[in-house]
This record gives structure tokens, sequence and C-alpha cells, in this order.
């Protein structure tokens, strides 16, 4: 009994005692919690869940957790709540709360096409043309079934019914909208190149990112073969990673220097070995942006006879008068903001949370329609913004430091007991319901269509995950067998030891498994 009490305990697993007398624990990721939700009520539970953090491999780890009846707010089980933790992407809780609050489920993002005077009656534009984008993340494959293509023809399409056919001057992308680095707050530049740390622009294409299949050459020593799912042209390759000899290690790295566009492909992969699918982002977006849509103008018919070139909000700071007698000549919208949220907060979007956290400043800043913002920082204005919502709730605000919008950011601290608010009022909010159905669903979607699958959790839990270096995450709802709703928010940190999401999910199980009323 001892030894399967103390195995049980280091793998952070319910123990509980078998038919006869004699005693098992639950295997390591099965979840599998029906037993030990029948040896008791609402008592046997909170033991359960002290056991279970308590175990010897989480003795230099931090926890947070709060548990929570949405029916009685009665606390049902909590440690160390106050305590401030990275929340990892569980921060988008805050932003996507934030975003419907101050914006509203149906809130739409315009893209404006803007010249200094109107096309004649031949079609001719003369001038430049302006593409003014305010932050739009959905021209995106995401957003169109998965293609690749035509994502900038409906911006083309809106110019054509507008007349022109010819554009004179330069083609512009400006991408003024947002004030300050095209970074979060405390992002580490190790995550810069990757897929999650892509720079944010109010001209955003592609998630900022291009996609790459890697594959092997015919022959050992031959380079290995590079295919980009979007076209081809902004992003410049060294190649040298090459064809090893047959069932060798499939080892490609990727590095991009930061401010380049130059990727250095190293390693290689062995003859007959399947695809190896990774992600780069690029440098300066909006440049690549405008680059698209040349293209785009191009097939529709519409010849740009000047360069591509951008402008930021520094070029506009230098150049205010620039803007001055600007009139739109068409514009697209983004779908509603009640489609956008599912798409940041199931697969845990960095770009898009930090979108809408910036959409966010600049609406505070009154820039919404116009070409310039506040002096102040966009991200400072949303952060601002933030503080105050997270005040209007009845939190108190120094105990929601966010720094960013997606909690990439290695500075952002929250506490367990003001996620479990948040979580509560966003309950009892207006677009609460578009909130909670945009969350992961145990065993079905997004960030958790792998986890509690078999369990009374799956297609039952409504969370949101969170994952750095050494922090786990997960935060959101349950019901339990009884019929009762539970809010909570479970916050692992500082821990590199096995098994920290099947840790986080056991308890989530736990709670769908109690079938006794909590009040």
């Amino acid at each position: 009994m001892d030894a399967a009490f103390r195995l049980a305990q280091f793998h952070g697993l319910p123990w509980f005692p078998k038919a006869g007398g004699r005693c098992g624990i639950v295997a390591a990721g099965l979840l599998s919690l029906t037993a030990a939700a029948q040896t008791g009520g609402l008592s046997a539970l909170q033991s359960r869940l002290s056991n279970h953090i308590d175990a010897p491999r989480f003795e230099a780890a931090a926890w947070g957790v709060k548990i929570a009846s949405l029916e009685t707010e009665r606390i049902i089980f909590e440690r160390n709540p106050q305590k401030l933790l990275k929340p990892a992407s569980n921060a988008k809780l805050y932003t996507g709360a934030l975003a419907l609050d101050r914006l509203g489920p149906d809130f739409r993002i315009k893209t404006s096409l803007l010249s200094h005077a109107r096309p004649d009656r031949s079609g001719n534009l003369r001038g430049d043309l302006v593409v003014f984008g305010r932050g739009d993340p959905t021209f995106s494959a995401r957003f169109h079934d998965g293609a690749h293509t035509n994502l900038l023809s409906p911006l083309a399409d809106a110019l054509v019914a507008a007349g022109v056919r010819r554009v004179q001057g330069d083609l512009i992308g400006d991408e003024s909208f947002f004030r300050g680095p095209p970074m979060g707050s405390q992002w580490a530049w190790q995550d810069l190149q990757n897929y999650y740390g892509a720079e944010t622009s109010s001209l955003t294409v592609e998630d900022n990112t291009v996609d790459l299949i890697f594959s092997p050459g015919a022959k050992q020593g031959m380079p290995c073969r590079i295919l980009s799912l979007q076209e081809p042209g902004y992003l410049h390759f060294d190649n040298r990673a090459r064809t090893t000899a047959a069932g060798g290690l499939r080892d490609i790295r990727l590095y991009r220097p930061i401010g380049e566009n130059t990727v250095y492909v190293m390693g290689g992969l062995p003859v007959g070995a399947t695809n190896f699918i990774d992600a780069i982002a690029v440098h300066q977006p909006a440049r690549w942006f405008v680059s698209l849509l040349a293209a785009e103008l191009a097939r529709h018919g519409i010849r740009v006879a000047g360069k591509t070139r951008t402008m930021n909000w520094l070029d506009r700071d230098a150049r205010p008068d620039s803007a001055v007698s600007l009139i739109e000549l068409a514009s697209v919208s983004s779908p509603p903001l009640a489609e956008m949220l599912p798409k940041m907060l199931k697969p845990s979007q960095n770009l898009y949370a930090q979108l809408l956290l910036l959409q966010v400043g600049a609406q505070r800043s009154g820039g919404a329609e116009g070409l310039t913002n506040a002096a102040v920082e966009t991200e400072q204005l949303a952060i601002a913004a933030l503080r105050a919502f997270i005040a209007e709730t009845g939190i108190d605000p120094d105990t929601v430091l966010l720094e960013d919008g997606s909690g990439l950011s290695r500075g952002t601290l929250v506490t367990a007991n003001a996620t479990v608010a948040l979580l509560t009022w966003m309950h009892h909010h207006p677009p609460g319901r578009v909130f909670k159905e945009s969350l992961p669903i145990a065993g079905i979607d997004g960030t958790l269509r792998h986890r509690m699958k078999g369990t009374a959790a799956a297609g039952n839990a409504r969370a949101k995950t969170g994952t750095l270096r050494y922090v786990n995450t997960l935060s959101g709802y349950v019901t339990t067998k009884a019929g009762e709703q539970l809010v909570f928010s479970f916050m692992l940190n500082n821990y590199d030891g096995p098994g920290a999401r099947p840790a986080l999910d056991a308890m989530v199980v736990m709670l769908a498994e109690l079938d006794a009323r909590t009040n």
C-alpha cells in the first residue's frame, strides 16, 4: 500500500483502494478517474486535489489553483490563488474578454484604398494608391478554408469596382495605424523567427508567416528540397541542408536573423524520409502585404506604374501632411469579431491576440477612422484600457499585470483569483456566450483536441491552455456529473518535470467526475 501510494504521489495521480482491500493507481496519461469519483463527494474531491498538487515531483514548483461554482460562487478548492504567476496563453482570456467588451461581437475591421484623387473616365489614377490597414488578421488561409490563394482579391475587386484600371504612381502600404514596435513588450528575441512570434502590423497577411515543406533529395549528398505554401519570393533561402543516408535522423533547423528575410536552412533529411513541415515568420510583413497586393492587382488587370513601398508610424510622424486630402476609393471589412475570436482562442494564435489588443488601443486613441493615432504607443493605450476594464469587473488591477495580448511576454503575471473572477464575470456578461464558445473543447478542437479524450471532461470542458518554458496553465469551465457548472484556473510555474499537461488535465477530469453537488 505504501509503495503504491508513493508512486501515485510522484506521478501526481489520484490513489484509491480497489475492491478486496488491494491498492491501485491511475496510469499516467489515461485519466480514467471514474472509480476515484465514486469514493465520495466534495470532501473526497478536495482531498484528491490536495494530494495531487502536493506530489513530491512538484515540490520545487509553484502552483496557483482556484475552483468555484458558477451557480453559487462557492469556492470549491484553492491553493495560492493570490500568487502572481506567469499565465502564458491564459493571457488570451483577458484579451478576448476585453475585445468583446470594448469592441462588441459585431465589430469589423476595415482596410481602405486611398488616393488624392479619383480615377478619370478611362480608369487612370493619377498619383499614388495607398492601402491603409487597421489590423485585419483575416487575409489568411485560416479564414479561407486553408486556401493560400486569392486572399487579397477582395481588395482588388473593390478597386476594380471603383473604376481603377491603372495606377500612375506608387502602391503604398500604410501601416501607421498602430504606433510602436512590431512585437509585444518583453517578447524574447528567440521567438521572433517562429510562427508564434510573428511581427505585428496593421497590414497583416498569411499570419505574417510562410509555411514550408522540406523533403530529401533523390540521393545522399543532394540538397534538401524546399517548398513554400505561399507565393515564393519574399523570403530568400540559404539552403545548407543535405540529404543523408537512409535510416538516419530527420534534422532540419531554421535560422532567420533578426531584421532580415534570409533564412538559413541547416541539418538534413535521410533518403526516403517523409516530409518535414515548419513555418517561419517574415520581417516587415507590410512589405510582403503590398508586394502580394501588387501581384493580385496585376491579375485583375490593374497596372501599377510606380514601385511598391511602405509607410509606418514613424514615417507618418515625419510627414503628417502626406495624409491630408486623401480620399477613400474603396474598402473591405473583416468578418465580425465573433468569428475572429475562435480563430484566436482555439488554436492560441499569438498574432491575432496582439492585433486585437492593439485594436482596442487604437480605438481608445480615437484613431479608428483617422490616419494617425495619439502620441502614446498603441500597446500602452491598450494596456491602460485593459486595466480600466479589469477594475470595472471588480478585479484588483494589480493582480492582472499583462504586458502584451498573447501571453508570450515573460513579464506578464496574473493570479488564479483574477482569472476565475474574469471567467465568472464573462459567464454573466451579454457576449459571454461568444466568449465561451470560442474556447477549445476538451477532446474535440483547438489546443485541447488531443487531451482528455475518453473521459467525462471530453466534449464538456471548455478551457484555455497556456504553455511557455517551465509554465503550464489551464483555465475555463466544466460541468460535473451532478450537472453543476464550475469555473477553474490551474497555474503551474517553475516546473520542468514529467507530465505537466496530464497533471492539469487530471484535475479537470476530477471535476467532471464529481457526482455530488457542492451546495
